[in-house]
């Protein structure tokens, strides 16, 4: 018969000496980790959002139309390290959107709603010009403007138009070739403006029935005097009346000549030899339809987006051989007959 052990259970801890032993090979290992990983965790959030969102807005400039569009002008510092750049707009009504780069190439892009995705190829500032009709709205004769910028920008009022109402008070305000520029804060605001006459002619009961007294005696004194001068001038008119029909009709046409001979393509080549040749028979029509042209007929001509034929017409305007103006809601394309080289 094999002995049976049994087990039986001290109700006292084992003790030796009245010290208990802890191993302390984690607990350093812990004590070292810890830190570190700290450190890690805060050195990743800190630096990821300047990887993602590194940008600075250098400067914005918004100039209100007198249709209700609005031309935004900005430059904008961004991560050359980063393949592309995310720029919110300020709406999604957009026309003529161009981006350029450093030393003013034209940058690819992608509009997707209110955003725009723009390969920056390496540059560290981007120039973005777009017009917006999502910024004014209409009311009777009150026109608002309201924007809710992240940034302090310039906004140029339309000629002619007398601001009733500003949700805030601008940074600083001055009149620019009859157009009022106001500096404003960043934040929401709200301008209200109407447009009024060019010359306005104010009602005067006093001075209205000095006027009509004095016309009606004009009238009376000198009313056959004018009458026998009248008659002199017809006699005269008679006399001289063929050969002032020829001088009128030979005028028009030497001065359509004289335009179109002040206008010299071979010029404007020599001035600018790295121009590509689809700009130059661009240049070459502008100058055949007598030194300016709407946009739509450029596009009509060459059978060209409107988006591409704009981003030609500023590539020509950079290169200083054309300006842009606006008329009748359109974009005029005119030949400039001061050449100036850009340094």
């Amino acid at each position: 018969m094999s002995p049976e052990i049994v087990l039986i259970p001290r109700e006292e801890p084992i003790q030796e000496d009245g010290m208990i032993f802890v191993r302390t090979d984690s607990i350093l290992e812990t004590m070292v980790k810890t830190p570190l990983i700290v450190a890690g965790l805060i050195i990743a959030i800190v630096v990821m959002p300047l990887q993602t969102s590194f940008s600075s807005t250098r400067s914005l400039e918004l100039t209100i139309y007198s249709d209700g569009s609005t031309h935004v002008s900005s430059k904008i510092d961004v991560d050359p390290l980063e393949p592309d750049f995310e720029l919110d707009l300020f709406g999604q009504s957009i026309d003529n959107f161009v981006a350029t780069g450093d030393s003013g190439f034209l940058l690819s892009e992608e509009i997707v709603g209110n955003k725009a995705i723009i390969d920056k190829f390496g540059s560290s500032s981007i120039t973005i010009d777009y017009d917006i009709h999502d910024l004014i709205s209409k009311e009777g004769r009150v026109w608002t403007f309201s924007l809710n910028s992240t940034s302090d920008y310039a906004l140029l009022m339309p000629k002619n138009s007398v601001i009733v109402g500003m949700s805030g008070l601008p940074n600083n305000m001055e009149v620019i070739d009859e157009k009022t520029k106001l500096d404003l804060s960043a934040g929401l605001t709200e301008i209200n403006y109407i447009f009024t006459p060019i010359n306005p002619i104010t009602h005067n009961p006093s001075v209205s029935n000095e006027f009509k007294f004095d016309y009606n005696n004009a009238i009376i004194i000198g009313g056959p005097i004018i009458a026998a001068m009248a008659g002199i001038i017809l006699i005269l008119k008679r006399k001289q009346s063929k050969p002032s029909q020829l001088i009128q009709q030979s005028e028009p046409i030497s001065e359509k000549q004289t335009e179109t001979k002040s206008i010299d393509v071979k010029t404007i080549f020599d001035f600018r030899p790295e121009m590509r040749d689809d700009d130059k028979e661009i240049v070459k029509f502008i100058s055949d339809s007598g030194g300016q042209v709407l946009e739509s007929e450029l596009r009509k001509k060459f059978l060209q987006p409107r988006t591409t034929m704009w981003r030609a017409v500023k590539r020509l305007e950079r290169l200083g051989v054309i300006e842009i103006d606006k008329k009748d809601l359109q974009n005029l394309v005119k030949l400039k007959k001061d050449l100036e080289k850009e340094e």
